[in-house]
Protein backbone atom coordinates (compact mmCIF):
# COMPACT_ATOMS: atom_id res chain seq x y z
CA UNK A 1 0.00 0.00 0.00
CA UNK A 2 1.60 3.06 -1.17
CA UNK A 3 1.65 6.16 1.15
CA UNK A 4 -1.12 7.91 -0.67
CA UNK A 5 -3.80 5.17 0.01
CA UNK A 6 -2.72 5.06 3.40
CA UNK A 7 -3.22 8.48 3.95
CA UNK A 8 -6.60 8.88 2.26
CA UNK A 9 -7.56 5.49 4.29
CA UNK A 10 -6.31 7.05 7.60
CA UNK A 11 -8.51 10.26 6.90
CA UNK A 12 -11.25 8.31 5.89
CA UNK A 13 -12.90 8.36 9.47
CA UNK A 14 -10.70 10.76 11.01
CA UNK A 15 -11.83 13.76 8.98
CA UNK A 16 -15.47 13.14 10.65
CA UNK A 17 -13.31 12.76 14.12
CA UNK A 18 -11.75 16.65 12.99
CA UNK A 19 -15.03 17.91 12.10
CA UNK A 20 -17.09 16.93 15.34
CA UNK A 21 -14.20 18.72 17.43
CA UNK A 22 -13.71 22.06 15.10
CA UNK A 23 -17.32 22.74 14.12
CA UNK A 24 -18.80 23.23 17.43
CA UNK A 25 -15.15 24.77 18.74
CA UNK A 26 -15.32 27.76 15.57
CA UNK A 27 -19.20 28.38 15.98
CA UNK A 28 -19.81 29.33 19.54
CA UNK A 29 -20.96 32.97 18.47
CA UNK A 30 -23.25 31.43 15.66
CA UNK A 31 -24.15 27.97 15.76
CA UNK A 32 -25.27 27.70 12.14
CA UNK A 33 -21.21 27.77 11.29
CA UNK A 34 -21.06 24.45 12.58
CA UNK A 35 -23.69 22.83 10.23
CA UNK A 36 -21.73 24.43 7.54
CA UNK A 37 -18.60 23.29 8.75
CA UNK A 38 -19.77 19.80 9.17
CA UNK A 39 -21.36 19.60 5.52
CA UNK A 40 -17.95 20.57 4.19
CA UNK A 41 -15.66 17.83 5.86
CA UNK A 42 -18.19 15.70 4.90
CA UNK A 43 -18.32 16.47 1.66
CA UNK A 44 -14.34 16.04 2.07
CA UNK A 45 -14.92 12.25 3.16
CA UNK A 46 -16.83 11.59 0.57
CA UNK A 47 -14.17 12.44 -2.17
CA UNK A 48 -11.77 10.02 -0.47
CA UNK A 49 -14.06 7.69 -0.29
CA UNK A 50 -14.49 7.84 -3.96
CA UNK A 51 -10.79 8.52 -4.43
CA UNK A 52 -9.97 5.17 -2.37
CA UNK A 53 -12.36 3.39 -5.30
CA UNK A 54 -9.94 4.12 -7.68
CA UNK A 55 -7.32 2.80 -5.60
CA UNK A 56 -8.93 -0.31 -5.45
CA UNK A 57 -9.41 -0.71 -9.30
CA UNK A 58 -5.92 0.11 -10.07
CA UNK A 59 -4.71 -3.14 -8.22
CA UNK A 60 -5.98 -6.83 -8.91
CA UNK A 61 -9.31 -7.64 -8.42
CA UNK A 62 -8.30 -10.19 -5.55
CA UNK A 63 -5.61 -8.36 -3.50
CA UNK A 64 -6.41 -7.15 0.09
CA UNK A 65 -4.17 -4.16 1.12
CA UNK A 66 -4.10 -4.02 5.05
CA UNK A 67 -2.76 -0.92 7.20
CA UNK A 68 -2.09 -0.88 10.65
CA UNK A 69 -2.17 2.42 12.66
CA UNK A 70 -1.17 1.49 15.93
CA UNK A 71 -3.60 -0.29 18.09
CA UNK A 72 -6.12 -0.51 14.78
CA UNK A 73 -5.61 -2.11 11.85
CA UNK A 74 -7.74 -1.26 8.46
CA UNK A 75 -8.63 -3.25 5.38
CA UNK A 76 -9.03 -1.56 1.99
CA UNK A 77 -11.08 -4.28 -0.02
CA UNK A 78 -13.90 -4.08 -2.50
CA UNK A 79 -16.69 -4.44 0.61
CA UNK A 80 -15.19 -1.75 2.70
CA UNK A 81 -14.75 0.92 -0.25
CA UNK A 82 -18.14 -0.17 -1.41
CA UNK A 83 -19.38 0.25 2.10
CA UNK A 84 -17.75 3.68 2.46
CA UNK A 85 -18.97 5.34 -0.45
CA UNK A 86 -22.48 4.54 0.75
CA UNK A 87 -22.12 5.75 3.94
CA UNK A 88 -20.52 9.08 3.29
CA UNK A 89 -22.74 9.87 0.58
CA UNK A 90 -25.78 9.15 2.46
CA UNK A 91 -24.13 11.02 5.31
CA UNK A 92 -23.60 13.94 3.16
CA UNK A 93 -26.70 14.16 2.21
CA UNK A 94 -28.08 13.42 5.88
CA UNK A 95 -26.12 16.72 6.79
CA UNK A 96 -27.33 19.27 4.30
CA UNK A 97 -30.88 18.00 4.76
CA UNK A 98 -30.60 18.93 8.71
CA UNK A 99 -28.45 22.33 8.00
CA UNK A 100 -32.62 23.57 7.64
CA UNK A 101 -34.61 20.64 9.16
CA UNK A 102 -32.40 21.15 12.48
CA UNK A 103 -31.86 24.93 12.51
CA UNK A 104 -34.37 25.79 15.55
CA UNK A 105 -33.60 23.19 17.54
CA UNK A 106 -31.77 23.22 20.90
CA UNK A 107 -28.13 21.73 21.08
CA UNK A 108 -27.58 22.23 16.91
CA UNK A 109 -24.21 22.16 17.24
CA UNK A 110 -24.19 19.24 19.45
CA UNK A 111 -26.36 17.41 16.73
CA UNK A 112 -23.86 18.04 13.79
CA UNK A 113 -21.10 16.71 16.19
CA UNK A 114 -22.93 13.86 16.92
CA UNK A 115 -23.74 12.50 13.15
CA UNK A 116 -20.00 13.38 12.30
CA UNK A 117 -18.89 10.91 15.17
CA UNK A 118 -21.20 8.67 14.16
CA UNK A 119 -20.32 8.20 10.43
CA UNK A 120 -16.70 8.40 11.55
CA UNK A 121 -17.49 5.17 13.96
CA UNK A 122 -18.92 3.43 10.73
CA UNK A 123 -16.89 4.64 8.27
CA UNK A 124 -14.03 2.49 10.73
CA UNK A 125 -16.48 0.00 11.27
CA UNK A 126 -16.10 -0.74 7.47
CA UNK A 127 -12.77 -0.57 7.14
CA UNK A 128 -12.01 -2.67 10.69
CA UNK A 129 -9.23 -5.29 9.13
CA UNK A 130 -9.31 -6.89 13.29
CA UNK A 131 -11.86 -8.29 15.71
CA UNK A 132 -11.07 -6.22 17.98
CA UNK A 133 -11.33 -3.15 16.07
CA UNK A 134 -14.80 -4.26 14.51
CA UNK A 135 -16.22 -5.12 18.35
CA UNK A 136 -14.98 -1.51 19.81
CA UNK A 137 -16.41 0.11 16.87
CA UNK A 138 -19.89 -2.23 16.65
CA UNK A 139 -20.33 -1.51 20.23
CA UNK A 140 -20.13 2.39 19.81
CA UNK A 141 -22.79 2.05 17.28
CA UNK A 142 -24.99 1.63 20.08
CA UNK A 143 -23.58 4.43 22.31
CA UNK A 144 -24.11 6.96 19.29
CA UNK A 145 -27.20 6.27 18.25
CA UNK A 146 -28.71 6.18 21.84
CA UNK A 147 -27.72 10.12 21.98
CA UNK A 148 -28.97 10.49 18.80
CA UNK A 149 -32.00 9.32 19.47
CA UNK A 150 -33.43 11.36 22.57
CA UNK A 151 -31.26 14.43 20.93
CA UNK A 152 -34.49 16.15 22.63
CA UNK A 153 -34.38 15.90 25.96
CA UNK A 154 -37.72 17.46 26.33
CA UNK A 155 -39.29 15.05 24.82
CA UNK A 156 -39.78 11.65 27.74
CA UNK A 157 -40.86 9.10 24.56
CA UNK A 158 -37.63 10.07 22.88
CA UNK A 159 -35.78 9.40 25.71
CA UNK A 160 -37.63 5.86 26.77
CA UNK A 161 -37.18 4.36 22.84
CA UNK A 162 -33.74 5.84 22.83
CA UNK A 163 -32.76 3.33 25.88
CA UNK A 164 -34.85 1.00 24.10
CA UNK A 165 -32.60 0.22 21.57
CA UNK A 166 -29.45 0.79 23.17
CA UNK A 167 -30.41 -2.17 25.63
CA UNK A 168 -31.08 -4.29 22.28
CA UNK A 169 -28.22 -3.02 20.80
CA UNK A 170 -26.77 -4.84 23.69
CA UNK A 171 -28.02 -7.94 22.72
CA UNK A 172 -25.95 -7.74 19.23
CA UNK A 173 -23.01 -6.69 21.28
CA UNK A 174 -22.13 -9.65 23.42
CA UNK A 175 -22.61 -12.22 20.96
CA UNK A 176 -19.81 -10.27 18.06
CA UNK A 177 -17.84 -10.28 21.61
CA UNK A 178 -18.34 -13.99 22.21
CA UNK A 179 -17.42 -15.18 18.84
CA UNK A 180 -14.23 -12.96 18.76
CA UNK A 181 -13.11 -14.81 21.62
CA UNK A 182 -13.82 -18.12 20.21
CA UNK A 183 -12.27 -16.97 17.03
CA UNK A 184 -9.25 -15.49 18.61
CA UNK A 185 -8.80 -18.19 21.03
CA UNK A 186 -9.12 -21.43 18.62
CA UNK A 187 -6.94 -19.92 16.02
CA UNK A 188 -4.56 -17.24 17.69
CA UNK A 189 -5.37 -14.15 15.64
CA UNK A 190 -7.36 -11.41 15.44
CA UNK A 191 -6.54 -9.63 12.13
CA UNK A 192 -9.52 -10.87 9.70
CA UNK A 193 -7.51 -11.71 6.55
CA UNK A 194 -5.43 -13.94 8.54
CA UNK A 195 -8.04 -15.70 10.42
CA UNK A 196 -10.01 -16.68 7.37
CA UNK A 197 -6.88 -18.04 5.83
CA UNK A 198 -5.92 -20.31 9.08
CA UNK A 199 -10.13 -21.11 8.76
CA UNK A 200 -9.48 -22.53 5.20
CA UNK A 201 -6.86 -24.30 6.14
CA UNK A 202 -8.18 -25.91 9.66
CA UNK A 203 -12.27 -25.22 9.56
CA UNK A 204 -12.15 -28.77 12.27
CA UNK A 205 -10.66 -26.87 15.17
CA UNK A 206 -12.81 -27.21 18.64
CA UNK A 207 -12.94 -24.84 21.44
CA UNK A 208 -13.99 -26.70 24.98
CA UNK A 209 -15.86 -29.70 22.55
CA UNK A 210 -17.46 -27.52 20.12
CA UNK A 211 -16.41 -26.52 16.88
CA UNK A 212 -15.15 -22.99 16.68
CA UNK A 213 -16.39 -22.53 13.15
CA UNK A 214 -19.88 -23.14 13.57
CA UNK A 215 -20.23 -21.60 16.73
CA UNK A 216 -18.55 -18.26 15.87
CA UNK A 217 -20.81 -18.21 13.14
CA UNK A 218 -23.76 -18.67 15.39
CA UNK A 219 -22.96 -15.88 17.63
CA UNK A 220 -21.88 -13.47 14.42
CA UNK A 221 -25.22 -14.08 12.91
CA UNK A 222 -27.18 -13.45 16.58
CA UNK A 223 -25.47 -10.46 15.92
CA UNK A 224 -26.72 -9.90 13.12
CA UNK A 225 -29.79 -10.17 13.77
CA UNK A 226 -30.28 -7.38 16.98
CA UNK A 227 -28.67 -4.64 14.65
CA UNK A 228 -31.24 -5.76 11.37
CA UNK A 229 -34.33 -5.50 13.21
CA UNK A 230 -34.76 -9.80 13.06
CA UNK A 231 -37.99 -11.17 14.38
CA UNK A 232 -38.57 -10.88 17.17
CA UNK A 233 -35.50 -8.50 18.18
CA UNK A 234 -37.06 -5.42 15.86
CA UNK A 235 -39.31 -4.09 18.07
CA UNK A 236 -36.54 -0.97 18.43
CA UNK A 237 -37.25 0.01 15.18
CA UNK A 238 -40.35 1.25 14.33
CA UNK A 239 -40.47 2.87 17.77
CA UNK A 240 -37.17 4.93 17.17
CA UNK A 241 -39.46 7.74 14.87
CA UNK A 242 -39.52 9.65 17.84
CA UNK A 243 -36.34 10.78 16.77
CA UNK A 244 -35.48 13.43 14.92
CA UNK A 245 -36.21 12.49 10.70
CA UNK A 246 -32.38 13.61 10.05
CA UNK A 247 -31.61 10.39 12.43
CA UNK A 248 -34.22 7.89 11.34
CA UNK A 249 -33.04 8.80 7.15
CA UNK A 250 -29.42 7.72 8.25
CA UNK A 251 -30.61 4.96 10.94
CA UNK A 252 -32.48 3.32 8.27
CA UNK A 253 -30.62 3.85 4.95
CA UNK A 254 -27.02 2.73 7.19
CA UNK A 255 -26.60 2.12 10.46
CA UNK A 256 -29.67 -0.84 10.30
CA UNK A 257 -27.60 -2.40 7.47
CA UNK A 258 -24.88 -3.44 9.68
CA UNK A 259 -26.21 -6.76 9.92
CA UNK A 260 -26.07 -7.52 6.15
CA UNK A 261 -22.54 -6.00 6.44
CA UNK A 262 -21.15 -8.37 9.28
CA UNK A 263 -22.26 -11.45 7.45
CA UNK A 264 -20.40 -10.32 4.68
CA UNK A 265 -17.19 -9.68 6.20
CA UNK A 266 -17.78 -12.97 7.89
CA UNK A 267 -19.14 -14.75 4.44
CA UNK A 268 -15.65 -17.05 4.70
CA UNK A 269 -16.51 -18.17 7.58
CA UNK A 270 -19.98 -19.30 6.72
CA UNK A 271 -18.65 -21.57 4.31
CA UNK A 272 -17.73 -23.99 6.74
CA UNK A 273 -21.59 -23.36 9.17
CA UNK A 274 -24.16 -24.83 6.46
CA UNK A 275 -26.75 -25.30 9.45
CA UNK A 276 -25.69 -21.65 10.34
CA UNK A 277 -26.90 -20.58 6.68
CA UNK A 278 -30.11 -22.62 7.16
CA UNK A 279 -31.33 -20.41 10.22
CA UNK A 280 -30.09 -17.25 8.92
CA UNK A 281 -32.27 -18.24 5.67
CA UNK A 282 -35.14 -18.97 8.50
CA UNK A 283 -34.83 -16.08 10.69
CA UNK A 284 -34.82 -13.88 7.34
CA UNK A 285 -37.92 -15.44 5.51
CA UNK A 286 -40.02 -15.26 8.58
CA UNK A 287 -39.15 -10.87 9.42
CA UNK A 288 -39.34 -10.42 5.54
CA UNK A 289 -43.35 -11.81 5.81
CA UNK A 290 -43.71 -10.25 9.76
CA UNK A 291 -42.42 -6.39 8.45
CA UNK A 292 -44.44 -6.53 5.10
CA UNK A 293 -47.56 -7.70 6.69
CA UNK A 294 -47.15 -5.09 9.51
CA UNK A 295 -46.17 -2.25 7.35
CA UNK A 296 -49.88 -2.45 5.64
CA UNK A 297 -51.54 -2.20 9.27
CA UNK A 298 -49.98 0.95 10.09
CA UNK A 299 -51.75 4.38 10.04
CA UNK A 300 -48.36 6.53 10.89
CA UNK A 301 -46.29 7.01 7.84
CA UNK A 302 -42.75 6.94 9.93
CA UNK A 303 -43.71 3.53 11.50
CA UNK A 304 -45.16 2.06 8.48
CA UNK A 305 -41.42 2.99 6.76
CA UNK A 306 -40.12 1.17 10.14
CA UNK A 307 -41.50 -1.53 9.34
CA UNK A 308 -40.80 -1.78 5.72
CA UNK A 309 -36.89 -1.45 6.41
CA UNK A 310 -37.91 -4.40 8.82
CA UNK A 311 -38.83 -6.36 5.76
CA UNK A 312 -36.48 -5.71 3.59
CA UNK A 313 -33.70 -6.36 6.33
CA UNK A 314 -35.37 -9.83 6.81
CA UNK A 315 -35.14 -10.04 2.70
CA UNK A 316 -31.88 -8.70 3.05
CA UNK A 317 -31.02 -11.32 5.51
CA UNK A 318 -32.42 -14.45 3.85
CA UNK A 319 -29.90 -13.84 1.29
CA UNK A 320 -27.49 -14.10 2.92
CA UNK A 321 -28.85 -17.61 4.32
CA UNK A 322 -29.10 -18.26 0.57
CA UNK A 323 -25.49 -17.94 -0.06
CA UNK A 324 -26.12 -14.81 -2.24
CA UNK A 325 -24.33 -12.25 0.19
CA UNK A 326 -22.99 -9.87 -2.69
CA UNK A 327 -26.76 -9.66 -3.60
CA UNK A 328 -27.40 -8.40 0.09
CA UNK A 329 -24.67 -6.11 -0.37
CA UNK A 330 -26.62 -4.74 -3.66
CA UNK A 331 -30.25 -4.66 -1.91
CA UNK A 332 -28.51 -2.37 1.25
CA UNK A 333 -27.28 0.07 -1.07
CA UNK A 334 -30.64 0.13 -3.41
CA UNK A 335 -32.61 0.40 0.07
CA UNK A 336 -30.33 2.84 1.96
CA UNK A 337 -30.79 5.25 -0.95
CA UNK A 338 -34.40 4.65 -1.73
CA UNK A 339 -35.28 4.63 2.61
CA UNK A 340 -33.26 7.14 2.82
CA UNK A 341 -35.12 9.59 0.26
CA UNK A 342 -38.64 8.51 1.85
CA UNK A 343 -37.92 9.54 5.15
CA UNK A 344 -36.39 12.66 3.77
CA UNK A 345 -39.50 13.34 1.94
CA UNK A 346 -42.21 12.28 4.21
CA UNK A 347 -42.63 15.70 5.73
CA UNK A 348 -43.79 16.87 2.66
CA UNK A 349 -46.04 13.62 2.32
CA UNK A 350 -47.42 14.86 5.50
CA UNK A 351 -48.00 18.33 4.05
CA UNK A 352 -49.26 17.36 1.06
CA UNK A 353 -52.22 14.90 2.96
CA UNK A 354 -53.50 17.42 4.99
CA UNK A 355 -54.06 19.79 2.14
CA UNK A 356 -56.51 16.98 -0.07
CA UNK A 357 -59.40 15.29 0.91
CA UNK A 358 -57.46 12.11 1.67
CA UNK A 359 -60.15 10.04 -1.16
CA UNK A 360 -57.76 8.44 -3.54
CA UNK A 361 -58.73 9.59 -7.06
CA UNK A 362 -59.42 6.36 -8.77
CA UNK A 363 -60.98 5.68 -12.10
CA UNK A 364 -64.39 5.39 -10.23
CA UNK A 365 -64.16 7.71 -7.91
CA UNK A 366 -63.83 10.39 -10.98
CA UNK A 367 -66.51 9.25 -12.98
CA UNK A 368 -68.75 9.67 -10.08
CA UNK A 369 -68.06 12.77 -9.54
CA UNK A 370 -67.44 13.44 -12.71
CA UNK A 371 -71.05 11.96 -14.04
CA UNK A 372 -69.54 10.22 -16.68
CA UNK A 373 -70.20 5.88 -17.38
CA UNK A 374 -66.89 4.13 -16.69
CA UNK A 375 -66.63 0.89 -19.09
CA UNK A 376 -64.78 -1.46 -17.17
CA UNK A 377 -63.12 -4.32 -18.65
CA UNK A 378 -60.92 -6.97 -17.37
CA UNK A 379 -59.44 -10.15 -18.81
CA UNK A 380 -60.63 -13.79 -19.29
CA UNK A 381 -59.13 -15.26 -15.61
CA UNK A 382 -58.07 -18.16 -17.93
CA UNK A 383 -56.00 -15.87 -19.96
CA UNK A 384 -55.01 -13.22 -16.72
CA UNK A 385 -54.09 -16.93 -14.94
CA UNK A 386 -51.16 -17.60 -18.14
CA UNK A 387 -49.88 -13.75 -17.92
CA UNK A 388 -49.76 -13.85 -14.40
CA UNK A 389 -48.33 -17.09 -13.89
CA UNK A 390 -45.72 -17.54 -17.10
CA UNK A 391 -44.72 -14.13 -17.94
CA UNK A 392 -42.92 -13.49 -14.92
CA UNK A 393 -41.59 -17.16 -14.62
CA UNK A 394 -39.75 -16.42 -18.77
CA UNK A 395 -38.71 -13.01 -18.09
CA UNK A 396 -36.61 -13.98 -14.55
CA UNK A 397 -35.69 -17.48 -16.74
CA UNK A 398 -34.39 -15.93 -19.45
CA UNK A 399 -32.74 -12.64 -17.84
CA UNK A 400 -30.46 -14.94 -15.19
CA UNK A 401 -29.56 -17.77 -18.54
CA UNK A 402 -28.41 -14.09 -20.12
CA UNK A 403 -25.62 -13.58 -17.36
CA UNK A 404 -24.75 -16.88 -16.20
CA UNK A 405 -25.81 -20.14 -17.71
CA UNK A 406 -25.06 -22.00 -14.60
CA UNK A 407 -27.29 -20.23 -12.22
CA UNK A 408 -29.92 -22.23 -12.03
CA UNK A 409 -27.80 -25.09 -11.15
CA UNK A 410 -27.57 -23.51 -7.24
CA UNK A 411 -30.05 -23.87 -4.86
CA UNK A 412 -29.85 -20.63 -3.65
CA UNK A 413 -30.61 -18.74 -7.01
CA UNK A 414 -32.85 -21.12 -7.55
CA UNK A 415 -35.06 -19.60 -4.49
CA UNK A 416 -34.12 -16.50 -5.58
CA UNK A 417 -35.66 -16.69 -8.66
CA UNK A 418 -38.74 -18.11 -7.32
CA UNK A 419 -39.47 -15.16 -5.09
CA UNK A 420 -39.09 -12.76 -8.17
CA UNK A 421 -41.12 -15.43 -10.03
CA UNK A 422 -44.45 -14.57 -6.78
CA UNK A 423 -43.87 -10.77 -6.82
CA UNK A 424 -43.83 -10.47 -10.82
CA UNK A 425 -46.69 -12.46 -10.42
CA UNK A 426 -48.25 -10.92 -7.78
CA UNK A 427 -47.82 -7.33 -10.26
CA UNK A 428 -49.74 -8.98 -12.72
CA UNK A 429 -52.22 -10.20 -10.55
CA UNK A 430 -52.93 -6.84 -9.22
CA UNK A 431 -52.70 -5.33 -12.54
CA UNK A 432 -55.34 -7.69 -13.72
CA UNK A 433 -57.98 -6.87 -10.63
CA UNK A 434 -57.34 -2.71 -11.04
CA UNK A 435 -60.89 -1.72 -13.05
CA UNK A 436 -59.75 -0.17 -16.40
CA UNK A 437 -61.00 0.61 -20.10
CA UNK A 438 -57.93 -1.13 -21.83
CA UNK A 439 -56.72 -4.35 -19.80
CA UNK A 440 -53.79 -5.56 -22.44
CA UNK A 441 -52.39 -2.23 -22.54
CA UNK A 442 -52.23 -1.81 -18.64
CA UNK A 443 -49.94 -5.13 -18.88
CA UNK A 444 -48.07 -4.24 -21.66
CA UNK A 445 -46.90 -1.42 -20.10
CA UNK A 446 -46.37 -3.50 -16.54
CA UNK A 447 -44.75 -6.29 -18.77
CA UNK A 448 -42.16 -3.84 -20.38
CA UNK A 449 -41.42 -2.26 -17.14
CA UNK A 450 -40.55 -5.69 -15.37
CA UNK A 451 -38.62 -6.49 -18.31
CA UNK A 452 -36.07 -3.18 -17.86
CA UNK A 453 -36.21 -3.49 -14.29
CA UNK A 454 -35.42 -7.55 -14.35
CA UNK A 455 -32.87 -7.94 -16.82
CA UNK A 456 -31.28 -4.16 -15.37
CA UNK A 457 -31.37 -5.75 -11.56
CA UNK A 458 -30.16 -9.09 -13.06
CA UNK A 459 -26.49 -7.76 -15.35
CA UNK A 460 -25.77 -5.30 -12.25
CA UNK A 461 -26.16 -7.90 -9.33
CA UNK A 462 -23.71 -10.28 -11.32
CA UNK A 463 -21.59 -7.73 -12.18
CA UNK A 464 -21.76 -6.73 -8.34
CA UNK A 465 -21.28 -9.80 -7.44
CA UNK A 466 -17.48 -10.74 -9.40
CA UNK A 467 -16.80 -7.36 -7.71
CA UNK A 468 -17.15 -8.11 -3.98
CA UNK A 469 -16.40 -11.55 -4.76
CA UNK A 470 -13.62 -12.28 -7.73
CA UNK A 471 -12.72 -15.91 -6.22
CA UNK A 472 -15.17 -18.19 -7.91
CA UNK A 473 -13.69 -20.39 -5.36
CA UNK A 474 -15.13 -18.57 -2.75
CA UNK A 475 -18.59 -17.77 -4.29
CA UNK A 476 -19.18 -20.90 -5.54
CA UNK A 477 -18.51 -22.76 -1.86
CA UNK A 478 -21.05 -19.93 -0.60
CA UNK A 479 -23.93 -21.09 -3.16
CA UNK A 480 -22.98 -25.04 -1.60
CA UNK A 481 -22.77 -24.16 1.90
CA UNK A 482 -26.52 -22.41 1.79
CA UNK A 483 -27.44 -25.76 -0.13
CA UNK A 484 -29.94 -28.75 1.42
CA UNK A 485 -31.03 -32.07 0.16
CA UNK A 486 -31.63 -32.12 -3.24
CA UNK A 487 -35.07 -34.41 -3.05
CA UNK A 488 -36.29 -32.20 -0.07
CA UNK A 489 -35.50 -29.20 -2.18
CA UNK A 490 -37.12 -29.90 -5.29
CA UNK A 491 -40.29 -31.04 -3.40
CA UNK A 492 -39.74 -27.91 -1.82
CA UNK A 493 -40.35 -25.86 -4.43
CA UNK A 494 -43.15 -27.98 -6.00
CA UNK A 495 -45.46 -27.98 -3.54
CA UNK A 496 -44.67 -23.86 -3.27
CA UNK A 497 -45.55 -23.67 -6.92
CA UNK A 498 -49.04 -25.84 -6.60
CA UNK A 499 -49.90 -24.04 -3.62
CA UNK A 500 -49.57 -20.38 -5.28
CA UNK A 501 -50.78 -21.41 -8.75
CA UNK A 502 -54.01 -23.16 -6.99
CA UNK A 503 -54.50 -19.46 -5.30
CA UNK A 504 -54.34 -17.42 -8.08
CA UNK A 505 -56.70 -19.91 -9.88
CA UNK A 506 -59.12 -20.06 -7.73
CA UNK A 507 -59.01 -16.40 -6.56
CA UNK A 508 -59.03 -15.61 -10.60
CA UNK A 509 -61.67 -17.93 -11.43
CA UNK A 510 -63.88 -16.62 -8.17
CA UNK A 511 -63.96 -13.11 -9.44
CA UNK A 512 -64.35 -13.87 -12.59
CA UNK A 513 -67.85 -15.42 -11.60
CA UNK A 514 -68.41 -12.53 -9.24
CA UNK A 515 -68.28 -14.84 -6.14
CA UNK A 516 -67.51 -11.60 -4.04
CA UNK A 517 -68.50 -11.41 -0.07
CA UNK A 518 -67.23 -13.28 3.06
CA UNK A 519 -69.35 -15.33 5.01
CA UNK A 520 -69.74 -14.28 8.95
CA UNK A 521 -67.23 -17.38 9.76
CA UNK A 522 -64.61 -15.85 7.02
CA UNK A 523 -65.56 -12.04 8.55
CA UNK A 524 -64.84 -12.88 11.77
CA UNK A 525 -61.00 -14.27 10.94
CA UNK A 526 -60.80 -11.36 8.78
CA UNK A 527 -61.06 -9.26 12.20
CA UNK A 528 -59.01 -11.40 14.61
CA UNK A 529 -55.95 -11.57 11.79
CA UNK A 530 -56.39 -7.70 11.43
CA UNK A 531 -56.61 -7.19 15.41
CA UNK A 532 -53.51 -9.40 15.54
CA UNK A 533 -51.44 -7.61 13.23
CA UNK A 534 -52.32 -3.63 14.24
CA UNK A 535 -51.42 -4.97 17.78
CA UNK A 536 -47.48 -6.18 16.01
CA UNK A 537 -48.13 -9.47 17.36
CA UNK A 538 -48.41 -8.39 20.77
CA UNK A 539 -44.16 -8.35 20.88
CA UNK A 540 -44.18 -5.01 21.75
CA UNK A 541 -46.84 -5.68 24.50
CA UNK A 542 -44.67 -9.08 25.91
CA UNK A 543 -41.62 -6.45 26.25
CA UNK A 544 -43.37 -3.92 28.37
CA UNK A 545 -44.61 -6.57 30.53
CA UNK A 546 -41.25 -8.89 30.75
CA UNK A 547 -39.96 -4.59 31.66
CA UNK A 548 -42.62 -4.26 34.57
CA UNK A 549 -42.00 -7.58 35.85
CA UNK A 550 -38.00 -7.01 36.17
CA UNK A 551 -38.36 -3.33 37.26
CA UNK A 552 -41.01 -5.15 40.71
CA UNK A 553 -38.71 -7.54 41.14
CA UNK A 554 -35.56 -5.45 41.40
CA UNK A 555 -37.78 -3.30 43.69
CA UNK A 556 -38.29 -6.41 45.83
CA UNK A 557 -34.66 -7.55 46.19
CA UNK A 558 -33.62 -3.39 47.11
CA UNK A 559 -36.77 -3.62 49.75
CA UNK A 560 -35.41 -7.59 50.74
CA UNK A 561 -31.09 -5.75 51.11
CA UNK A 562 -32.43 -2.84 52.24
CA UNK A 563 -30.58 -1.07 49.96
CA UNK A 564 -33.90 1.40 50.08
Amino acid sequence: MNDWVAFCLIALPALPVLSAIVAPLLSRSAEYRAARISTGFMGLTLLLALALLVAVLRVPAEQVQVLRAGPLALILDNLAVVMAILVSGISLIVHMYAVQYMADERGYARFFALLDLMTANILLLVCASDLLTLVVSWFLVGVLLYFLLGHDTTRAASGRYAFWTFITYRAGDLPLLGAALVLGHAYGTMQLPELFARIEANPGVTVGGWPAASTAAMLVALAAFARSAQFPLHSWLPYTMEGPTPVSALMHAGIVNAGGFLLNRFAPLFVHASNVLHVVFAVGLLTALIGSILMLTQNDIKKSLGYSTMGQMGFMVMECGLGAFSLAVYHLIAHGLFKATLFLGSGGVISDARRNDGVPPDDIYTSVVERKPLRLVRLPWLVALAVTVLVPAFVLGFSHLLVAADFVHKQGAVILLFFGWVTGAQVFFSIHRLPTENPWRSMGMIFLSFVIVVVGYTVIGHLFEHFLYPDAALLNAMYDAAGVDLIAFDILVVVLTLILVAAWLVTLYADSLNLGGRSGAWNTVYLNLYALFSREFYVADVFARLGRMLQDSSKRVNVWLRWI
